[in-house]
């Protein structure tokens, strides 16, 4: 006869959570090392209860931890994620209506991201005997339809406990996509409040420790003989590395290949890391938001060896990123979905480590042409030029956006992490930050989310001390951001975490201000400034007398503000080595001059202009757009491959 326990389904599921393991190699730690949660009438007396019993009886076994806002819960979740390699995540508690919805652009980055996040919204009484109960959506044409159902689209895995018995096989069924490299994303469990409280007799096997090892699928013998073929007939081949190649730990045999072969390597938003700045074969980022150096040699390549990419547009850079005629593509990736994109007929469906490998193997007697080891030294050579000039002092009252992360960068220690999301600044980290660890870099540009950086910095910074890793936590962040969402400032200085937050003021949104300008509809609606009512605009208005400094000084964290004066790169290098001195969280404020910009690295980005217009800047862009796009290929294989 089964041994069971008397639980409800609330209890059942947390005990279950905390005993999961996810194994990768010699690496065994916890899936689920715990629970964010705030409690509404929908989860109060299911999984409240469940987490506080557990707090009482067995206070390690599974911690649960404040959040103020649910959206926030997901991104620490997903800080967390990335940091580990996406080994480990948390799960995220929210009541009915409101409270489940606000997780949805949350579910929707972890998916974009393919990064594992664990969300648990209540949902309202499966039994309908309440209905409507508070913060219940109605619809007439389908009276089972909840706010939950709106998690579906989002998630790479969706399932409703109507009823106790159910819980045993979606938990398990959510674990398995939550730990699939290739399926991974958000996992939702939507939980009716009602089912939550009911009691069911569980098998103690479901309670045990259960591991969950990470595939790592080598690549196929024929697969891996037409890449190899691929590559020894390259002239100017050249690497994409993506996030897939940090996911799966294959930067020393990435760095090892590439000294073997000499071929250069440029690297995605999430690829950042994949190689240290100062290597020899690394140009620095590539496409849209890319170096000079990676997007020429990208231009003229014959072939491309994408790795643990996604292949988005700022990594294409709109698809005009790979000009050579006969460019071919040798897509590695462990999902096929990605690795068959851009029409190759080259696809390894493998882990990047693996994959990695086995090239290295093979190709230990080849290596690039000697004219191209000498051009890459020679644009290598001469982007780190233009980094340099960049981060240069100016001795302006408000320095640009590139000066300030140069101050930054000088103030920081190889291994901190630098944390960023929305922007203008993720384009200007991706060219001038010089990566120096392989996990000092963590942009969120899948689904560029502002708003990320507080919540997404606090989740990396919660990941590292579980690895006993005492580095630094920089985020930076523009006002526009900070204004979004900034409320997990306070989580931080409750639960004294130490992150540092960066905030550059630009009065307004310095990105889409730019680019609004650029497409022609010159920086309408991009200014903090106050309401004119003559234009009905707010272009002209006087600056807004927001105090963001005093903000973040109410919420308890120690404030450093740099006043605008020539002096204000030195201050702010002096603010960021006294907040790495400090055991607390630190926020520190300097103005900027938004119209000053980064260098430009070669990479276009396809936001279509209006054909028509009676704005004469508009008519410009439109012009200037048409000969820009000239330029874009549709990818689909080429002509080298159908012969």
């Amino acid at each position: 006869m089964t041994a069971t326990k008397r639980m409800t389904v609330s209890q059942a599921l947390i005990e279950f959570l905390a005993h999961q393991w996810t194994v990768d190699g010699d690496i065994r730690e916890r899936t689920i090392p715990g629970v964010f949660g705030i409690f509404g009438h929908g989860n109060v007396a299911g999984i409240g209860q469940a987490l506080r019993q557990l707090n009482v009886q067995q206070p390690d076994l599974m911690p649960y931890h404040q959040a103020r806002n649910e959206q926030a819960m997901v991104h620490q979740s997903v800080g967390y994620a990335r940091i580990h390699r996406r080994r480990a995540t948390f799960a995220s508690a929210a009541s009915v209506g409101p409270g489940a919805t606000n997780m949805l652009t949350g579910a929707a980055l972890a998916t974009t991201n393919r990064l594992p996040a664990l969300l648990l919204p209540s949902d309202t009484f499966a039994t309908r005997v309440a209905d409507p109960v508070l913060q219940q959506l109605e619809q007439p044409w389908d009276t089972g339809l909840t706010v939950n159902d709106a998690f579906r689209p989002l998630s790479k895995f969706f399932d409703r406990v109507q009823r106790p018995e159910q819980l045993f096989s979606t938990a398990l069924a959510a674990m398995r996509v939550l730990t699939d490299p290739v399926e991974t994303g958000a996992v939702t469990i939507a939980l009716p409040e009602d089912v939550q409280a009911e009691a069911i007799d569980v098998p103690l096997a479901f309670l045990q420790d259960r591991e969950w090892h990470i595939r790592r699928p080598v690549p196929e013998r024929d697969a891996l003989a037409r890449a190899l073929a691929a590559i020894r007939s390259a002239e100017r081949p050249f690497i994409v590395a993506g996030g897939g190649v940090i996911y799966s730990g294959a930067e020393d045999i990435l760095r090892r290949l590439v000294e073997i072969t000499g071929i250069p390597v440029g690297t995605t938003q999430a690829g950042g890391g994949a190689l240290p700045w100062g290597h020899p074969q690394y140009l620095g980022a590539v496409g849209a938001t890319g170096t000079a150096a990676a997007n020429r040699l990208a231009a003229e390549a014959d072939l491309v060896i994408g790795i643990g990419t996604r292949y988005s547009d700022f990594t294409t850079a709109s698809r005009t990123a790979f000009q050579n005629v006969g460019v071919r593509f040798v897509n590695i990736n462990v999902a096929s979905f990605d690795a068959y994109k851009h029409g190759t007929q080259i696809p390894v469906i493998a882990d990047a480590r693996e994959a990695l490998d086995a090239l290295k193997s093979a190709l230990e007697d080849w290596s690039i042409p000697s004219s191209l080891a000498e051009r890459i030294a020679s644009e290598k050579q001469a982007w780190d030029a233009v980094v340099d000039a960049a981060f240069a002092p100016t001795g302006l009252a408000r320095p640009g956006q590139s000066e300030i992360i140069g101050a930054v960068q000088s103030a920081t220690a190889p291994r901190d992490v630098i944390v960023q999301a929305a922007g203008s600044l993720p384009g200007d980290l991706h060219k001038l930050w010089r990566v120096r660890d392989t996990l000092g870099y963590h942009v969120e540009y899948a689904f560029s989310c502002m708003g990320y950086e507080i919540a997404g910095g606090l989740g990396v910074k919660r990941g590292l001390q579980a690895l006993g890793d005492d580095r630094d936590v920089v985020i930076m962040v523009g006002d526009g951001s900070y204004l979004m969402l900034n409320s997990e400032l306070v989580t931080a200085v409750a639960e004294g975490i130490k992150i540092i937050v960066i905030l550059v003021q630009n009065h307004g949104y310095a990105s889409i201000g730019h680019l609004s300008e650029t497409v022609g509809s010159e920086r309408f609606g991009t200014a903090y400034r106050a309401y004119d009512p003559a234009t009905r605009s707010f272009q002209g208005g006087d600056v807004l007398p927001v105090d963001l400094a005093m903000n973040a000084r109410s919420y308890g964290l120690d404030v450093i503000e740099i006043a605008p004066g020539a002096g204000a790169i030195d201050d702010l290098k002096a603010a960021v080595a006294a907040a790495k001195a400090s055991e607390k969280a630190t926020f520190i404020h300097i103005e900027s001059d938004p119209l000053l910009y980064a260098p430009d690295g070669e990479g276009w980005w396809d936001v279509p202009v209006p054909e028509m217009s009676s704005l004469e800047s508009t008519t410009r862009a439109r012009a200037a757009y048409e000969s820009e796009r000239l330029a874009q290929r549709p990818l689909l294989g080429d002509e080298a491959e159908t012969r």
